[in-house]
């Protein structure tokens, strides 16, 4: 039996350790310490693992300073530091607090801050002022609540949004940092503040579940909420990310309009909008036919500050606002941006970067392109890139003709087919990138190939990519997995009989997928923070996350059967590979019950399985303790067996 797993809070509680099911039948032992592994791969990972990053940049308001996140000391904490670097950044969280996020007010007086307590998903929002003092609790203190990151309204007041956790809604409050007092603006479905209006009387609001969201402008005085792409344009599916230009006469958002050329990708539109926030019909700014558009700045000279995710990879570029003529692109240092903000009276952006063989760090990144990006001399030290490999982007396409592709990651000098481990992304709509992966990185230096795919599902290749997988087309994306089996097998990267499936979250959910739907594909399996149930993940989640997910794989209630099908419980009988399940048990995002629930349905038939808990960690294992011994026992497992 395997020894409890620990992390930078507390044990893992008696009772739920690693190891078979009480009372169940004997099963084939399964552990796979990290000490199997070679001294000199256990310091590799240990390096590559604990790698420290900084992330979430938020410049001061005179451009002289810059708040951020940093988990330079095994924890991710609120730092503080010059943009010059003069002197060493302040830390200005409280001691064990994970933060999550930060915001600076407009005068320049507070800082905004999410923390996620003990790991819970339940953030709290909390304030101080930049010297360190008046720190305290804004709002989310209920154990059952959890807040989302907004905007300022002025220089004391803050919109963000609440979901009490007794229902699916989440309202738009505005919540007083000097005073405390919480006033409630907006309620009626999710609500996720993006921005309010320059005389504070409107506050855009994204609604809506998952795929199918929409901006509303809210009226602060009545409540009442309005759709910004109205409904009587072509399209109005989808739209996000709703900012107020400087005179607060239009609306900018991202968004796709299908039936129009190209719109199937995220692309940038303005709303004029009258003085009671109702909207007219708008216009496309910005579009591209192969790129997503991730992020933008409306800038006052004019020109549009656009992040463009091209296959995977960043491009930033300036645009005229006027006919969004491109006017130059911005060189970046890494493979892709992820955070960003304008420095105040600067033509440069504060940007988070990061590629395959460099974590998460904070670059001063001039507009102009007539000077070279600069790194931050807040951000951590960089790893060794001697122990880190280049991924290379592979496509390939599926029986029904639809183009996939991944990123495959090789040990250095390894020719022929290799022990291979199929990565799968969580989401399922988030995407894999040529950007920092500990884990698969660790996999590599065990001397594994890792192939990281974007099934069906994926974003960042256009809205109906996206959607291919909602609800019962899901089994689409299922078939998509032996594809990319196949295709790695065929073109000689995997060798027969020695693949490996891992993934998070969802792609833990899609590891359990594919060792029962297809047990002689795998040789073995790793499944993080992974649904198990779909009924039971609907049941056990947050109300709000359980609300915004319907869409994606239909209603607990009245699609009960559907669930069902797709759900690995169903057909863990068939499941034959070794299978590694690991959680963190402060999880409510998905339950940590979905791993044990699984881990004990598999000892009691004496199949070969582990289970490990994280002790005080939530849905992203992110202390470093913990993040070194995952990666540790995932590079043991995969070397084992396969």
């Amino acid at each position: 039996m395997a020894s409890p797993v620990t992390s930078r809070r507390t044990a893992v509680p008696a009772g739920l350790t690693t190891g078979s099911a009480q009372g169940a039948m004997p099963a084939l032992e399964a552990l796979v310490p990290p000490e199997t592994l070679p001294a000199s791969v256990r310091a590799a990972v240990s390096a590559i693992a604990g790698a420290a990053g900084a992330w979430c940049p938020a410049p001061s308001p005179d451009g002289t300073r810059i708040a951020y996140v940093s988990d330079r000391s095994g924890l991710p904490r609120l730092e503080l530091a010059d943009l010059d670097g003069s002197a060493a950044p302040a830390v200005l969280s409280a001691p064990g607090e994970e933060v999550i996020s930060v915001s600076w007010s407009p005068d320049g007086a507070w800082l905004t801050y999410l923390v996620s307590p003990g790991g819970s998903i339940c953030a709290e929002l909390r304030g101080v002022r930049p010297d360190g003092t008046g720190h305290r609790v804004l709002a989310g203190a209920d154990p059952r609540a959890t807040v989302f990151a907004g905007a300022w309204a002025g220089p004391r007041h803050y919109a963000c949004s609440i979901a009490p956790g007794s229902g699916p809604d989440a309202d738009v409050v505005l919540v007083d940092v000097v005073s405390g007092e919480l006033r409630t603006l907006a309620s009626g479905g999710f609500l996720s503040v993006t921005a309010v209006s320059p005389d504070h009387r409107t506050v855009l609001a994204r609604r809506g579940p998952r795929a199918f969201r929409h901006v509303v402008v809210i009226d602060v005085a009545t409540g009442l909420q309005r759709r910004v792409v109205r409904l009587d344009q072509p399209g109005g599916i989808a739209s996000e990310d709703g900012r107020f230009s400087a005179d607060g006469r239009s609306v900018h958002l991202r968004a796709s309009l299908p039936g129009l050329p190209f719109t199937d990708r995220a692309a940038l539109v303005e709303v004029p909008v009258d003085a009671d926030g109702v909207p007219s019909p708008g216009r496309r700014v910005l579009y591209r036919p192969g790129a997503d558009l991730d992020g933008y700045a409306v800038r006052p000279d004019g020109t549009v500050l656009a992040l463009w995710n091209v296959e995977g990879i960043s491009e930033l570029c300036v645009h005229d606002l006027a006919d969004g003529g491109l006017l130059r692109t911005v060189p970046l240092p890494g493979s892709v941006l992820t955070g960003w903000a304008l420095l105040p009276g600067q033509d440069a952006v504060v940007a988070e970067l990061s590629g395959p063989r460099s974590p998460r760090g904070l670059w001063r990144v001039p507009l102009d392109a007539q000077r070279a990006p600069e790194l931050l001399t807040c951000t951590p030290a960089q790893p060794d890139p001697a122990l880190l490999v280049e991924p290379v982007l592979h496509e390939y396409v599926a029986p029904d003709g639809l183009r996939l592709s991944g990123w495959l990651y090789t040990p250095p000098g390894l020719d022929g087919p290799n022990r291979t481990v199929v990565s799968f992304h969580g989401g399922p709509e988030g995407q894999t990138r040529p950007d920092w992966s500990p884990i698969t990185q660790s996999m590599v230096a065990a001397g594994l190939t890792v192939f990281a795919p974007n099934v069906r599902g994926s974003g960042g290749f256009g809205r109906a990519f996206m959607t291919a997988d909602d609800g019962a087309a899901r089994e689409a994306s299922f078939d998509d997995v032996r594809t990319t089996v196949d295709e790695l097998v065929t073109a000689g990267i995997a060798a027969p009989g020695r693949v490996g499936a891992h993934g998070w979250s969802y792609g833990g959910y899609l590891t359990l997928v594919a060792l029962t739907r297809w047990p002689e594909l795998f040789a073995a399996g790793a499944s993080l923070a992974g649904m198990s149930d779909l009924r039971t993940f609907f049941a056990g989640t947050e109300p709000w996350m359980a609300a915004a997910s319907v869409t994606e794989y239909g209603d607990p209630v009245t699609e009960r059967d559907l669930l069902a099908a797709l759900s690995p419980m169903t057909t863990l009988d068939r499941l034959t590979a070794p299978v590694l399940l690991a959680h963190g048990d402060r999880d409510t995002n998905v339950p940590v019950a979905e791993s044990v629930q699984a881990h004990q349905a598999l000892q009691a038939r004496g199949a070969c399985s582990d289970l490990l808990l994280f002790a005080g960690e939530g849905h992203a294992i992110v202390g470093r303790e913990a993040l070194v011994e995952l990666g540790q026992r995932l590079a043991a497992w995969f070397d084992r067996w396969l």
